[in-house]
């Protein structure tokens, strides 16, 4: 996998270095897979808060978008990478307040048709991607004695969704890593969140990836299930509604664990207080897997 020796371009290809006088001034955040989206969304809210804030994507020179903060290459899958762009940081910024872990990808299909390296390729971005980032940026939190580390999952990892074993997987995974983590790092100073957004409006959201092989056995429900997932895509709330969650979490003095955003991801896990033949039940009737 090819590592960027060189991770401070922005957007239309200059030097992301801003003013280190000003950056060194202000607090600083870093958004992982921020070039579009909700990650974009939340790191110009920061930056509307007054951040110095410094994006990621794995591929910022392909980005249309505005250059309206540095956006960094950073592949979370790589060790060196996230490295550099760690270091980097902390030669323009010479310390880090928030961390937001929100690079990741969906991927949808069945447990069957998924092989083991594409299960592997989502834990590595997913998870995996979340861990080395927030590994490498621990020194720079530890240093602030007040690091805020906020983790992006999604509803989909307080409620398995169908033919998404493995992308729930991943994001269930990120909460256990989490909860955990909270407990490692609060005497040092620093709170870790978790933001749990349900469905988000973005008509221009990447459709989820699928498995190369398909099982036709599964066809009619895998696309019943798909058609109501992506559907939130165009009815879900607004970015901004979680990207002002994030900030919200950044300004407490007390961050909780846990931060439901939209009336799916609030009321769907209450319905696990439910005797599980009924909740099950109505999760197949609302992705009309028993028609």
């Amino acid at each position: 996998m090819g590592v960027n020796a060189d991770p401070s371009t922005d957007v239309e290809g200059r030097r992301a270095t801003g003013d280190p006088d000003e950056t060194k001034e202000k607090r600083v955040a870093l958004v992982t897979g921020a070039a579009s989206g909700l990650g974009r969304a939340i790191a110009l809210a920061l930056k509307k808060d007054g951040f110095s804030v410094f994006g990621t994507s794995r591929h910022p020179a392909e980005t249309s978008v505005p250059a309206e903060f540095p956006l960094l290459q950073l592949d979370v899958r790589s060790d060196d990478s996230v490295r550099a762009t760690l270091e980097h940081v902390h030669s323009l910024a010479g310390h880090l307040d928030v961390l937001v872990n929100n690079a990741g990808f969906r991927f949808l299909g069945a447990a069957e048709e998924t092989s083991v390296d594409e299960a592997k390729d989502v834990f590595e971005t997913n998870f995996f991607g979340a861990h080395r980032v927030t590994a490498a940026a621990l020194p720079l939190l530890r240093a602030t004695r007040a690091g805020k580390i906020i983790n992006v999952t999604s509803l989909s990892g307080l409620n398995a969704l169908l033919f998404g074993s493995i992308y729930s997987a991943s994001k269930w995974a990120l909460e256990a890593y989490s909860e955990s983590l909270r407990h490692e790092v609060k005497s040092l100073g620093i709170s870790v969140s978790i933001v749990e957004p349900g469905a988000v409006l973005s008509e221009k959201r990447e459709q989820p990836h699928r498995p190369k092989e398909t099982v036709q056995a599964y066809e009619t429900a895998r696309q019943r299930a798909l058609d109501v997932i992506v559907s939130g895509d165009r009815t879900g709330i607004d970015s901004a509604r979680v990207a002002n969650c994030v900030v919200g979490v950044v300004h407490s003095r007390s961050p909780r664990l846990r931060y439901r955003v939209g009336p799916d991801a609030t009321w769907l896990p209450r319905l696990k207080l439910l005797p599980w033949s009924w909740y099950e039940r109505g999760i197949r009737w609302r992705y009309g897997l028993d028609e």
